[in-house]
């Protein structure tokens, strides 16, 4: 099956409207960021290549870790901080602190983005790709099976 970026972004808003649950990734029962990127990946790539271990919710953890980034290098393609339907961006919630939060890029209209992501206190939504977004935008990340239809 060919993998394109409209199918991720399509599969991505699939999930607007799926309540805010801390480690859920279950479209139309619960999710939080991973748990929506998780779920696109199962629909592009099928089964996850990993075991996701337990989370804090917290966004102002400054330990020098960096789980979620090490592991969106590992099973992801980095693309810099460039922005492109499909991608995942990965964002700093404040300055110093984990990267703690994806989104992923489902929309553009003239010259701004639209990300689809899922945070505390909302469902998984699609949003303006705002400059207060932009200033937190840490990564961008593509699906492995649509970086190895573009080589």
């Amino acid at each position: 099956m060919t993998v394109d970026r409209e199918r991720i972004a399509a599969e991505a808003l699939a999930w607007v409207g799926t309540p805010y649950v801390h480690q859920a990734s279950i479209k139309g029962v619960g999710c939080d960021c991973l748990g929506l990127v998780r779920g696109v990946w199962r629909s592009i790539e099928g089964d996850e290549p990993w075991v996701v271990p337990r989370y804090s919710p917290r966004w102002d953890e400054t330990t020098p870790a960096e789980p979620l980034l090490c592991g969106l290098r590992r099973h992801f393609v980095s693309r810099g901080q460039e922005i492109e339907l499909g991608r995942v961006l990965a964002f700093r919630m404040t300055p110093g602190a984990r990267v703690k939060h994806l989104g992923l890029v489902t929309g553009r209209r003239r010259h701004q983005w639209k990300v689809t992501h899922a945070y505390w206190g909302r469902a998984a939504v699609e949003s303006w790709l705002s400059p207060w977004w932009h200033k937190r935008l840490v990564a961008s990340f593509e699906f492995p099976s649509l970086a190895a239809q573009s080589q």
